[in-house]
């Protein structure tokens, strides 16, 4: 299929390669020219300015952005909407707000634009491995984009992990091949935001888990009950048929094995909004969520006093979404 992504950051541009080498032919844009530069000698055309897309692509146009939510997003969309034609379908695989797809999806909808939202979970290591989809909006829109979800889902290539779950008939639901169909506009970026909201828990847990190791020689602890734990090779053995074992267990794994002291890291965490999003719609359904309301809380706290269990958050955000801790002091 003929596509164009917008926004060639980490994943974006991870995202057009594994496009690329499905056969799909991409147009690509990004305000800066380099990774425009990288990807042109990997085989997808790129353009310099957003008003190419319209004689670029085939129509109907299929449009993706990969952007940070907010302003970026909503400045793209609005030229978006001033050069595409009724048909075409424009897609977000970035972190917004699911309200705001509503409103989008109704807005584009008076041009007779099609709207999709899609969350998109793999960070930086999608490329090997896939990308786990969860698509909302225009049901139709979404069968359109069954190649596109096809190729950068896990089961394009074999490489997911998981086996079916027993009692499943295989192929009734493309949820077995790593991308679902969640719903109307919003739907995909409700379930995205829901799904960071537990990876906040899951991290924190894990964080906190391996402090408590760390720390298990205290002089605070009786002489008989401390002792002096190896992480690297408990994160090791944790992985090998352990309940815990999960591709968290692996990036820890990872990174104690380079690092055993996390001494790259500061431990102070960043929060991308999701956990902030997801803790408001449990208020706004009035369910609790004591775990993942703390894990939020623990990352502001981080970033004025920070522990090991901090530098092992900032540790996994790292490895598996390549993000970077705020440029700030030690305190």
């Amino acid at each position: 299929m003929d596509i164009a992504l917008i926004g060639l950051g980490r994943m974006g541009a991870n995202m057009t390669r594994r496009l690329l080498r499905s056969g799909h032919r991409c147009i690509v844009y990004d305000k800066n020219p380099n990774p425009r530069d990288v990807l042109e000698r990997e085989g997808a055309l790129p353009i310099d300015a957003l008003y190419h897309l319209t004689h670029a692509l085939a129509q109907p146009r299929l449009v993706w952005l990969m952007l940070p939510a907010g302003a970026p997003t909503e400045a793209t969309i609005e030229e978006l909407a001033s050069l595409l034609a009724p048909g075409d379908v424009v897609i977000d695989g970035g972190n917004s707000h699911f309200k705001d797809d509503i409103r989008r999806s109704k807005q584009l909808g008076t041009r007779g634009i099609r709207y999709l939202d899609v969350g998109v979970s793999g960070g930086i290591l999608g490329l090997k491995h896939g990308y786990s989809l969860m698509v909302g909006g225009d049901h139709e829109s979404a069968r359109l984009l069954a190649p596109i979800f096809g190729s950068l889902a896990p089961h394009a290539s074999g490489e997911s992990t998981a086996p079916l779950t027993q009692g499943r008939t295989p192929g009734k639901s493309t949820a077995d091949q790593g991308y679902y169909y969640c719903g109307p506009a919003g739907a995909g970026h409700f379930v995205k935001m829901v799904h960071n909201g537990i990876e906040y828990g899951m991290m924190q847990s894990f964080a906190e888990g391996f402090d408590i190791l760390r720390h298990a020689d205290s002089p605070k602890l009786p002489p008989e009950q401390r002792y002096s734990l190896d992480l690297r090779e408990i994160s090791e053995v944790w992985r090998r048929g352990s309940v815990v074992s999960s591709w968290l267990l692996d990036l820890i794994a990872d990174t104690l094995n380079r690092d055993p002291e996390l001494s790259q890291f500061l431990g102070s965490v960043e929060d991308s909004g999701e956990g902030r999003w997801t803790v408001q719609a449990a208020i706004d359904e009035d369910v609790p969520v004591p775990v993942i309301s703390t894990s939020l809380y623990v990352r502001f706290r981080s970033r004025e006093e920070r522990s090991y269990a901090e530098q092992m958050l900032s540790a996994m955000r790292s490895e598996f979404g390549g993000h970077a801790e705020a440029k700030k002091e030690a305190s």
